[in-house]
């Protein structure tokens, strides 16, 4: 394990083939957006839970998703149909980071890894165009959204939540419509979840991913503020 220091400008990372099986790669550091950006063009991402140091994580195999693929089932496809929702982009993304960092009631001890300083950390990569939100709206409230980070051709997606039933997935699938029309080759899902393996997500390799990442990090980047095409179709 590498303990990194926060006072030195130095951001370079170990090489990832040097994280633990479980993927865990450094420790400490701090979340500067240039180390943030720099983690995220290494394969690298910060997860720790309030109280510990930041962990900085390179698992192997790798949940992603590529966008052609996304699955939306009946269901899904029957609400975004009737519209049930309104969809929107980097409109509230202070308000959705808080609302994936509310305690949920099946988490261990309702806690959040989403600490006050990943709040301010992520925020600031908004400012600066690199981090992005998206929103879905019922009758004016918000109900559900998620949020993550942009660099070339990858979304690497942090968090989502939901208020109303499929209010996430209906945010995702225009999400990752939007990105296929833009031309963005990967989402980066990090880690496995029952939820994301029903919307497409697959798992891969660490070095095919890091191959597929330093391909996507070669297309121009699109920085923020992000809106929906007014002709784009999700289903």
């Amino acid at each position: 394990m590498f303990l990194l220091s926060p006072d030195t400008e130095d951001l370079r990372f170990p090489p990832v083939e040097l994280a633990s099986p479980e993927g865990l790669l450094a420790v400490g550091g701090d979340l500067r957006a240039a180390r943030l950006l720099e983690a995220y063009r290494c394969g690298i991402f910060p997860w720790y839970n309030e109280g510990q140091p930041i962990l900085w994580w390179s698992p192997d195999p790798r949940a992603v998703l590529f966008p052609p693929k996304l699955k939306i089932s009946r269901s899904l496809r029957n609400t975004l149909r009737r519209g049930v929702y309104a969809v929107t982009l980097d409109t509230r993304f202070r308000v959705v980071i808080e609302a994936c960092a509310a305690p949920r009631p099946k988490s261990p001890a309702g806690g959040t890894w989403i600490t006050p300083e990943m709040l301010d950390a992520y925020t600031r990569l908004h400012e600066l165009g690199y981090a992005h939100s998206v929103e879905a709206w019922r009758a004016g409230e918000l109900v559900g959204g998620l949020y993550g980070v942009a660099l070339g051709g990858v979304f690497f997606g942090e968090s989502m939540f939901a208020r109303a039933p499929d209010a996430s997935k209906v945010a995702f699938a225009h999400l990752v419509r939007q990105l296929e029309k833009w031309g963005f080759t990967l989402i980066d899902c990090q880690l496995p979840s029952a939820h994301l393996f029903s919307l497409g997500a697959e798992e891969i390799r660490r070095r095919a991913f890091l191959g597929l990442l330093a391909a996507g990090l070669a297309t121009p980047e699109r920085r923020g503020p992000w809106r929906f095409d007014p002709d784009m179709q999700v289903c």
